[in-house]
């Protein structure tokens, strides 16, 4: 739930038993007639000469992500080696998110890379249109926009493409077959309006399609213990499905369970971090994640968590779990997900003044007296440089990540926030100023973006997840507020957050405090979010539908709802020459209606509102104009710029001496995302259904 995600201005070894590695040449088999170039992380000092653009597919810019040669020379032999176990474990789990997101995920990739590895019709206009489907649905790890979870429709027929499956020597059942074709069949992957039904019109594999809303609230209302004031995340790692009696059951995911053959090798290179972990800490953690994987236990969830969250010495650290509920309707279920992360030193010590000082944010909060705590524990935050990531997390990535989710685990031992820097570094390399100059009033505006923007998005982020994430508490007695929030508790959660660091941001205390140059740095940010919050992110927007992503909605609602307290006193709107844009009369009383709407969210949240939360994110977060839209969407289409990113990720590989032992770790750039993507399935391919040949 506590993940920040960027968002455009413009935008080893599987398959070989219980061996550790293999050679080179072997572990690029699949790649048969591909080559790549091998640039090595240490030689890259300076990054001007780096391809940060891959390429582009359809709305999606695929870039690269470097990790500095200053972060990786500083790691000796053990420590590059243990990135790189926990970088295999990551991938080792790949498979799963694709079953999570929707059941026929798998078996069509299968079918889809059959036909584009194999077929000898590769000029045709069917066999291109199959290009860009494929790395569409690699992008989204399934069939369903990552966004707008709405099903991608093949433009190509199906008799042509069950013609090149059988030319390519492969095979797929009806029924997924059916699931490509037909614009009907499971065309949304959540639904999140509770009137259509949040499962029965979600196509997302955490419930058997036959189990309804109000029978799977019904069996967790029975299960949850309410008076426990230490509850396990329900539902977090398994799948509900009916027995042959009808009886609902959890299908939990664990070594034995489903998922099994994937967790098997996710344990296998973790058993092999452990080993050679940066301290004894790191070491029980991870032992604890493991046990987590065998036993499918939540409560050695919670211990591994607690362990995981004190674990903050070191120079390496992990995300890896089932974690995020963004993609259950219900709020229960986690995707799979995995960042491996090397600690920017310079830069996290240059923000730990935020570590030392979240007390002071609590205290001067515009919360309810009743709903601050009285002491913030253990928040530790650190800057860091991703060197491998997966599931959820790839290829469309964070920027932040504030963990872990537990409310109670978060107020008695504290969490970890990063903010992934060479991310948001790679994103600065490879967009654009267009969209900018597009929707931005006037020069001034343009002007305070240049010269403040990195700075007030990276202050965001920092505030949104150090602070935001680890304030507020829940009065005694309400529930979690996936329990009473539902399907709007993710929504709520990142809003709440971003008004944290909306109100602060203005705030002569981060000047004195050495983390702004001046509140300007605030203003620009001001722009920015209102900008994004009315106008840039609705191109990300088929025509005519509604806002479905729980960003996308938080960024409305708190932007509509602003735009109206205010008024023109506070914000102007505009139009010029058949254009809108938006001009900020007065940032002191826009931030005055931000801290007047973050006290109202943090008491829906600490009261566990649903009636309010309804009327907040369905009043201002979800319906469009559909004229404002379309005139987003022409304005957008001149720019030629996509609406999403993501990365293909930097291959790590282990060099080994005769006798079998790594002597070091390369990192290696220069593969595209299609040898990617072909690389991975072959390779960390552990659930597949046996259909690609």
């Amino acid at each position: 739930m506590f993940k920040s995600f960027f968002y455009l201005s413009l935008a080893a070894l599987v398959g070989m038993g219980c061996s550790e590695v293999s050679t080179k040449s072997d572990a690029y088999s699949i790649l048969k007639t591909k080559e790549y170039s091998s640039i090595k992380g240490a030689e890259i000092q300076d990054p001007t000469d780096f391809e940060w653009k891959a390429e582009t597919v359809a709305d999606l810019g695929l870039y690269r992500y470097q990790i500095p040669a200053s972060s990786w020379n500083n790691l000796d032999v053990q420590k590059r080696t243990y990135v790189y176990y926990l970088g295999q474990a990551g991938l080792a789990g790949r498979d799963m998110m694709w079953d999570q997101n929707y059941r026929h995920n798998l078996e069509i990739r299968e079918a889809l890379e059959a036909v584009y590895t194999n077929s000898s019709d590769k000029s045709s206009e069917a066999f291109i249109a199959l290009q860009e489907y494929t790395k569409r649905v690699w992008f989204s790890n399934g069939i369903h926009h990552h966004y707008s979870m709405m099903k991608f429709m093949p433009e190509f027929t199906r008799t042509w493409f069950e013609e090149a499956l059988q030319e390519s020597k492969g095979t797929i059942s009806e029924e997924a077959l059916q699931a490509m074709f037909d614009s009907e069949m499971d065309s949304k992957k959540v639904e999140l309006d509770p009137k259509k039904g949040l499962l029965e019109n979600s196509a997302v594999n955490f419930y058997a399609p036959d189990i309804s809303t109000a029978e799977a609230e019904a069996f967790y209302a029975e299960m949850i213990d309410r008076s426990d004031k230490r509850p396990i995340e329900y539902g977090l790692n398994s799948r509900l499905y009916k027995d042959t009696a009808g009886t609902i059951k959890e299908d939990v995911y664990k070594i034995g369970g489903l998922y099994g053959p994937a967790l098997e090798r996710v344990v296998f290179w973790l058993a092999k971090a452990e080993k050679i972990a940066e301290t004894p800490r790191k070491a029980t953690a991870l032992r604890k994640l493991m046990e987590y994987y065998k036993t499918g236990d939540l409560k050695i969830w919670d211990d591994y968590n607690i362990q995981w969250a004190a674990a903050v010495e070191g120079d390496v650290d992990y995300i890896n779990g089932f974690i995020e509920v963004y993609n259950d309707p219900l709020g229960y279920r986690g995707s799979y997900e995995t960042v491996v992360e090397i600690n920017d030193v310079d830069a996290s010590g240059r923000m730990k003044v935020l570590m030392d000082n979240v007390q002071w944010f609590e205290d001067n909060s515009p919360f309810l007296p009743e709903h601050k705590k009285d002491k913030v524990v253990g928040v530790s935050y650190k800057v860091v440089n991703v060197a491998s990531e997966s599931g959820d997390a790839s290829p469309s990535t964070p920027i932040g990540v504030n963990l872990p989710n537990s409310n109670w685990i978060r107020a008695q031992y504290g969490s970890k926030s990063v903010s992934l820097g060479n991310i948001v570094y790679a994103y600065s390399k490879a967009g654009g100023s267009g969209m900018l100059k597009e929707f931005s009033n006037d020069k001034e505006e343009i002007a305070l973006a240049e010269k403040y923007g990195d700075t007030a998005g990276k202050m965001h982020t920092a505030l949104h997840e150090v602070v935001g994430h680890a304030s507020g508490k829940l009065e005694e007695g309400v529930g979690t507020p996936k329990e009473t929030l539902k399907s709007y508790a993710s929504t709520i959660e990142e809003g709440r957050a971003d008004l944290v660091a909306l109100y602060f941001m203005l705030d002569n205390k981060l000047v004195d405090y050495g983390l702004m140059e001046s509140t300007d740095v605030g203003r620009a940010e001001y722009d920015s979010y209102i900008r994004n919050g009315m106008l840039a992110q609705l191109r990300r927007l088929e025509k005519g539908a509604d806002i479905e992503e729980a960003h996308m909605r938080n960024r409305a609602w708190i932007a509509h709802w602003v735009v109206e307290k205010g008024g023109s006193e506070v914000i102007e709107k505009i139009e010029r020459e058949g254009n809108i844009f938006y001009d900020i009369k007065n940032y002191e009383k826009l931030q005055g209606l931000f801290g007047e709407l973050l006290q109202k969210v943090q008491t829906i949240k600490s009261q566990g509102d649903y009636a309010a939360a309804e009327d907040l994110v369905e009043g201002y977060g979800v319906k469009v104009n559909q004229d404002v839209h379309q005139q987003v969407l022409d304005r957008s289409s001149k720019l030629k710029s996509p609406a999403y990113g993501g990365f293909v990720n930097p291959i790590l590989e282990a060099v080994i001496d005769k006798e079998g032992n790594i002597t070091d770790v390369e990192v290696n750039y220069g593969m595209t995302f299609e040898e990617q993507m072909l690389l991975y399935s072959d390779k960390y391919g552990h659930l597949r259904t046996g259909v690609r040949k």
